[in-house]
């Protein structure tokens, strides 16, 4: 009998340690339900990732309904947008300023010699060579104010219009290599308003080339970093330009070069 309650005893023990099978389901759930509970925490719900795709994906639509639809290639793209037929256009007016102006100049200095001394004898040489030389600097100044300047096409009227006047001087002073023998075939005694109007021409060129010489020099020689890298800005530029044209002028005017030729 002892012993029959003895083991009686040992089971009811060993059910109290290795417990019920509701309450070892009851911890597996409540385990369960933790882990769940963390990765909800960690996690994005649906409605947040929802929220966040949502304005990626109307910008997206934004973009790519802001892209046109073409069957244009980039090379067609570039031909369109480089408008060859203005430039062709352009390209002959800038021919007729240069043939038409002059060709109307010398034919008057062939044709209408005797009127042109009587209108133009009494001014002095050095009023000549400065008008030359002003329309000259302008054709320059329009041109280098095309390519610098956006909109361009104010400048390459003022190149244009600036070019033709100094074509038609040039072909009323018979503009050439040797011009002075030109100059008193036709004008004779007279020829010296003529070479005055050359050397006008003659001194804004030689500024020109003056001043693009010492240009690509600095670029070539003033490193970025130098504080002497202002002289290659656009203003400064334009100052040494007018500063070599005008020292030009005065060499011709008061060097004695007007009484050479």
């Amino acid at each position: 009998m002892v012993d029959g309650m003895n083991e009686t005893t040992n089971a009811i023990g060993a059910a109290s340690a290795a417990g019920t099978p509701t309450d070892v389901a009851s911890t597996n759930a409540d385990t369960s339900v933790s882990d769940a509970n963390v990765l909800a925490a960690t996690a994005e719900s649906p409605t947040d990732v929802a929220k966040t795709a949502e304005p990626r994906a109307i910008k997206a639509k934004v973009s790519a309904s802001s892209i046109p639809e073409s069957d244009l290639s980039l090379a067609d793209i570039g031909r369109r947008r480089a408008h060859p037929a203005r430039w062709a256009a352009y390209i002959l007016t800038v021919l007729a300023a240069i043939i038409g102006p002059y060709w109307l100049g010398r034919t008057l200095a062939v044709n209408n010699t005797a009127w042109l001394v009587a209108h133009l004898s009494g001014i002095d040489p050095r009023g000549i060579a400065l008008v030359s030389w002003a329309v000259t600097v302008v054709t320059f100044v329009g041109l280098a104010m095309a390519v610098v300047v956006s909109p361009s096409w104010p400048w390459l009227i003022v190149f244009v219009v600036g070019l033709a006047c100094e074509q038609f001087v040039a072909g009323l002073c018979i503009l050439k290599t040797n011009f002075w023998y030109s100059t008193y075939v036709v004008y004779g005694e007279h020829s010296g308003l003529a070479n005055a109007a050359n050397l006008g021409i003659l001194a804004a060129g030689a500024g020109v080339a003056v001043f693009a010489v010492l240009w690509v020099g600095l670029l070539v020689v003033i490193k970025k970093d130098s504080p002497f890298n202002v002289l290659t800005r656009s203003w400064s530029s334009f100052i040494l330009f007018f500063v070599l044209e005008f020292a030009a002028l005065l060499i011709v005017l008061f060097g004695g070069l007007l009484n050479t030729v």
